[in-house]
């Protein structure tokens, strides 16, 4: 037999193979985000107006049947098969590149809901079809790329890291751990994992097609950031187990001096023209400020700094919080200690998910992998789904005449449907279903997935009790109420320091003033969530009023930033610049426009505490804006925006 007779054998036993297992994997499909991807590879928009377009998702999970008949959903799959193997045979005449307006027509129609126009660039660039690229820097025309530092390798410093190496400018990255991961190397506790759709939380660029579950643990997230510093070299440029001590802008040679502070305690001096923190906002763990806490005979451990030797077996543990860690923690431990005792001050609106705790079926993982489109597609109906969809229900309606308990009709619709939840989780127990019910209304609080919570609590050895922790004496936990009972094990699972930003980091700006003399202890402020003025050359990811509240992916928000943050590199490099600084007047109007968006949302509900507030009442970690308005604003940068500092003339001045 000739090579080239074998070598065609071998191509059709591989076409036969993969065919085999395409017609299989497409019985499990997910049928609007295969209809989107037939459209997008035909070019045939008719599709969208017959019989294959999908009814309006109800409630949550995928609609992975999308409301046809089964003798449609067949004739779909044979079409979608169809496709897929002429265009893998070259049979297939490629289809125009689609538009915006496009995407948005095709995301509306496998949704079977109107996605507002609004969208359709961003979801273009989320697609792929309009590209998300940050600038290069252009070294043979002349343009020169200043040094700078990265300070984390979570979501944010990763991101910056690998645009940094792909437009060719100079970076040192630091990291307080000995391994990449930010808050996912951190974070071990039973249950960690996201509250997002995994698939919709990585990147853009690193989307991965064999993601083993739809909310990934801890440690699969981490493997993933883990692969990412590894395969695109920013370990090689990361000092581990340091941290930024000290910052100060020097007006002289236009420069950040830096301590840098290692493992031992030892100081090293340094100086980048640029600093980029990416420490975020889940970063340093909250502890209560309980009496007798210190005095406890037995382990006390936060979520955040978990202890892998402890061992829960048997043990009588006291978890205070009923937060986002508490919600994944509680359900993890509660058939291995002998009791849970549960301290919680106000109950969460919990959202049901089908695939909340589900494996991805090896099917889904081939279409993910192997159809053209598939994982885009999915990828893009989680973004509208789980983001900006959500937004009108956080927006105030003056109107409303139930503001006690909700804020507008939709989102009354909401509470009526959780509560309907709890219900039906927690039946023949009134008991528990009052104190499980919040009065403020839903997405007042960060909503939580259900990981099995309230399957846990209906546990013989689970307690839910609806009173804050007074004080601790001797083994005795004692609430607020006065009640009092025996604890092995304490876990806080009382959160962040969120309002905290950037401590315990000492940075000086141009004027000898700190960021927090000028922020205080819990009011930060910064335009776009970026930059301050008087701190030039010093840029924040995912910094004040950057937490899409209603719903969506942190590291979509993390990639607008990177490419802004770049897009103000290559200005610096253009213009041989030595310095950008915010004007303060731009800073302000942002800040007043912010503000005010921020007056009508949920978040100033006075029916319950939350961590986006400060002491004043402020809101200071959240956006007010949808996804799509904050990428707009991102989307270019704006040189009127700064003062701009020439080389030359800093060079003068210092003379």
């Amino acid at each position: 037999m000739t090579q080239l007779a074998a070598h065609a054998r071998a191509t059709q036993a591989s076409d036969t193979d993969f065919e085999r297992h395409l017609l299989a994997a497409l019985e499990h499909a997910n049928l609007p985000t295969l209809l989107a991807c037939v459209v997008q590879l035909t070019g045939d928009f008719s599709l969208l107006e017959g019989r294959f377009r999908p009814t309006e998702t109800r409630g949550p999970g995928d609609h992975d049947h999308a409301g046809l008949s089964e003798a449609v959903q067949a004739e779909l799959r044979e079409l979608a098969a169809d496709v897929a193997l002429a265009q893998r045979r070259g049979e297939l005449k490629p289809a125009e590149p689609l538009t915006p307006t496009e995407v948005g027509h095709i995301l509306s129609s496998v949704l079977g809901e109107h996605v507002p126009e609004i969208q359709n660039e961003l979801f273009a660039e989320e697609l792929g079809v309009v590209s998300r690229a940050t600038p290069v820097i252009d070294a043979e025309n002349g343009e020169e790329a200043t040094d700078v530092l990265v300070v984390g390798t979570g979501f944010s410093g990763l991101c910056a890291a690998i645009r940094l190496a792909e437009a060719g400018v100079p970076y040192t990255v630091i990291e307080k751990n000995p391994a990449p991961g930010g808050t996912w190397q951190e974070n071990i506790y039973p249950g960690c994992g996201v509250d997002t759709p995994v698939h919709l939380y990585s990147f853009s660029f690193a989307q991965r097609p064999d993601w083993p579950r739809y909310f990934a643990k801890q440690g699969e997230v981490r493997d993933y950031l883990h692969e990412l510093a590894q395969s695109y070299g920013v370990n090689e440029k990361t000092i581990f187990r340091t941290e930024l001590e000290r910052a100060v802008w020097s007006n002289e040679d236009q420069r950040w001096h830096v301590i840098l502070r290692g493992p031992d305690g030892t100081r090293r001096e340094a100086s980048y023209r640029v600093v980029i923190s990416a420490v975020g906002l889940l970063n340093r763990p909250a502890h209560p400020a309980i009496p007798g806490l210190d005095e406890f005979p037995g382990p006390v451990v936060h979520t955040a700094a978990w202890d892998e030797r402890l061992d829960l077996t048997g043990k009588r543990v006291a978890v205070i919080g009923t937060g986002a860690s508490a919600m994944q923690l509680v359900p993890a431990i509660a058939g291995i200690a002998g009791e849970v005792q549960v301290y919680q001050r106000s109950p969460q609106w919990i959202i049901p998910n089908p695939n909340t705790n589900v494996p991805v079926e090896p099917a889904k993982q081939f279409l993910m992998a192997e159809y053209p489109g598939y994982l885009a597609w999915y990828r893009l109906r989680a973004a509208w789904n789980f983001g900006d969809r959500l937004h009108p229900m956080l927006r105030i309606d003056p109107e409303w005449p139930h503001q006690e308990r909700s804020i507008n009709a939709d989102n009354e619709r909401h509470r009526k449907f959780l509560t309907g939840y709890i219900e039906r989780q927690l039946p023949g127990r009134p008991d528990l279903v009052a104190k499980c019910t919040p009065t403020y209304p839903p997405y007042g609080k960060r909503p939580l997935l259900d990981h099995g919570w309230f399957e846990a609590l209906l546990r013989d050895n689970v307690e839910l009790i609806d009173r804050g922790v007074a004080t601790i004496e001797g083994n005795q936990v004692i609430t607020s109420a006065g009640e009092s009972r025996t604890a092995d094990v304490i876990v806080l699972a009382t959160g962040f320091q969120t309002l905290n930003m950037l401590a315990p980091m000492e940075i000086v700006g141009r004027s000898g003033v700190t960021l927090r003399e000028a922020w205080g202890t819990d009011d930060a402020r910064a335009y776009l969530g970026m930059t301050v003025p008087d701190f030039p050359n010093l840029f924040i990811l995912y910094g004040p009023n950057t937490n899409a509240g209603h719903g969506g992916s942190h590291v979509l928000s993390v990639e607008m930033q990177v490419r802004y943050v770049l897009q103000a590199l290559k200005r610096m490099a253009q213009r041989r610049l030595s310095s950008l600084e915010c004007r303060p007047e731009v800073f302000e109007r942002y800040n007043d426009d912010l503000d005010e968006a921020l007056s009508g949302s949920i978040w100033t509900h006075p029916g319950m505490t939350t961590y986006y507030r400060n002491s004043k009442g402020r809101i200071v970690t959240n956006i007010p804006w949808t996804n799509a308005e904050y990428w707009r604003r991102t989307r270019w940068f704006q040189p009127s925006e700064f003062v701009e500092t020439p080389e030359a003339a800093s060079a003068e001045a210092s003379a």
